[in-house]
């Protein structure tokens, strides 16, 4: 079977470092782009109704020649191996993705959602809608998961760091009080840098805190 994108996603994730490692985890937007085929409001006829998205989608920059069956999750420390069905890992036979969104607003045919874990750009092969009755199950298990707790940082700014990020501090200081560095490094010297938006931004963590020490605009 050949599949092809019927959507692509915009936001201001524009590389890889920094995603949120699960949807649902930040209040970011995103808009999601129907490909020139299906730019049609008969194809989202009745999604207003719904409150959140099913996306399959495709881990287009973690595309390999060969897979291993066995994989190392930032959850457990990057040491220990589970397989790759029993985890969410990138790096997966058919590199599809699976992603919970909430709706935000229908206009045409663009969708704007927020909790998306996808990089600017990123293909979207189908859209479903979430349904409460059967989508949510009370009790569920989450294995490994749950013997580590998820805890948010907090961040630390100066004023003039804040207004160099102007509209986009919200959404930025919501991306890393959810800690986007390995969940294996744990250097308190160590200066991380990522793409955001149109910002290069470089921070450092100790401990609970995370500090911001620079972000600079490349346009």
């Amino acid at each position: 079977m050949q599949i092809k994108p019927v959507a692509t996603i915009k936001n201001d994730f524009t590389s890889k470092f920094a995603i949120p490692r699960q949807s649902g985890l930040s209040d970011i937007e995103s808009k999601i782009i129907l490909k020139k085929e299906y730019g049609d409001v008969n194809a989202l006829r009745g999604l207003e109704e719904f409150s959140h998205l099913w996306l399959i989608w495709g881990f287009s920059e973690n595309i390999r020649d060969e897979h291993s069956l066995t994989v190392r999750p930032p959850r457990l420390g990057g040491n220990t191996r589970v397989g790759v069905f029993a985890s969410r890992s990138p790096f997966r036979p058919n590199n599809l993705g699976l992603s919970c969104v909430e709706i935000v607003r229908i206009v045409g045919t663009e969708i704007t959602v927020k909790g998306a874990d996808l990089m600017n750009g990123t293909p979207i092969y189908d859209i479903k809608p979430y349904i409460p009755y059967s989508d949510s199950i009370d009790g569920a298990k989450g294995g490994f998961t749950e013997k580590y707790d998820f805890n948010e940082l907090t961040v630390c700014a100066n004023d003039e760091l804040k207004q160099k990020a102007g509209a986009k501090w919200d959404a930025l200081c919501s991306v890393l009080k959810n800690d986007p560095r390995p969940a294996y490094q744990n250097d308190s010297e160590r200066v991380y840098g990522f793409k955001f938006a149109d910002f290069e931004v470089k921070f450092s963590v100790d401990g609970d805190t995370l500090t911001v020490l620079e972000i600079e605009n490349e346009q």
